[in-house]
């Protein structure tokens, strides 16, 4: 299958070096990888540029837009642009991060799983974090979710779930959507991924009322936000943001934002949820 790989990418310097040098020495190679340029000021543009010379598959795509670097804005509107460079010829697209490193086989064991099963819309691994010498597994989720920073879609499930949404929890939305319309998400927990930057590290303050924000825009309803919130805050070890998300949604309801999914979908998410609360409480 014919992988087309978008990377955002700011101020990466540090990193996207060893991204591009795990995905070119991967054992089934990618067709096209454009690395989004948004607006860096370090020599991120310079080191993309060398791995283009040498490989004609990759591509440097130079943007301009906001500083601030906030969850499922800057990061998505950078992906589109990438996207939107591409050819429509892919089976496969992917939002990759620009700090990762991906193990050889990578690519190979995620292709041969949507060959295998024409049923599997989304497949991935996931992301470890360096601590004491040690690589660890970045627990920020459950092991059923395929995290942001390294989403791979296949193409009819990308077009069923109507793409990325430009919001903070476009990573939950879409696997929730993709369930929605019948496609399976695939995690395989013998692909570690070494995530050079932990989860979080760069986000703009005000990025933190945007979880709350997004659950409004899921249509969670109050009662599942709090779970949400509460699951989330104590995931990252700080239960005052639970205070931050509760104000995000309370902030977003006020104010009437437009959802992120139809009424019909929002049932079908709640519906969703819930069942998982009760499977987890074994009732």
């Amino acid at each position: 299958m014919d992988f087309y790989i978008v990377i955002p990418c700011h101020n990466e310097s540090a990193f996207i070096g060893q991204t591009l040098a795990s995905l070119v020495a991967q054992t089934h190679l990618p067709k096209k990888v454009v690395v989004v340029n948004d607006q860096s000021t370090d020599n991120s543009a310079e080191i993309v540029s060398a791995f283009a010379k040498a490989h004609s598959y990759i591509h440097l795509l130079n943007i301009t837009s906001s500083d601030k670097h906030l969850p499922g804005s800057k990061v998505i509107n950078a992906f589109y642009k990438g996207f939107e460079s591409l050819d429509d010829e892919y089976d496969v697209i992917c939002k990759y991060d620009a700090d990762l490193i991906f193990p050889p086989n990578y690519l190979e064991k995620v292709n041969n799983a949507f060959t295998e099963n024409n049923a599997i819309g989304m497949a991935g691994g996931f992301c470890y974090i360096e601590k004491d010498g040690n690589w660890e597994l970045e627990n920020l989720t459950n092991k059923d979710h395929i995290r942001g920073a390294l989403k791979a879609y296949r193409k009819a499930c990308f077009k069923d779930i109507g793409g990325i949404k430009k919001a903070m929890g476009w990573d939950t939305i879409d696997e929730l959507l993709a369930k929605y319309h019948k496609w399976e998400i695939h995690t395989d927990d013998t692909l570690h991924v070494k995530h050079l930057k932990p989860t979080g590290n760069t986000y703009n303050k005000s990025a933190q009322y945007k979880q709350g924000e997004a659950f409004y825009g899921m249509r969670y309803g109050l009662i599942l936000t709090l779970i949400a919130s509460s699951k989330l805050a104590k995931r990252k070890g700080n239960i005052k943001l639970l205070k931050d998300y509760l104000s995000g949604y309370l902030k977003a309801k006020a104010a009437k934002k437009e959802y992120l999914v139809t009424p019909k979908e929002g049932a079908f998410i709640r519906t969703t949820r819930w069942s998982g609360i009760r499977k987890k409480l074994g009732l």
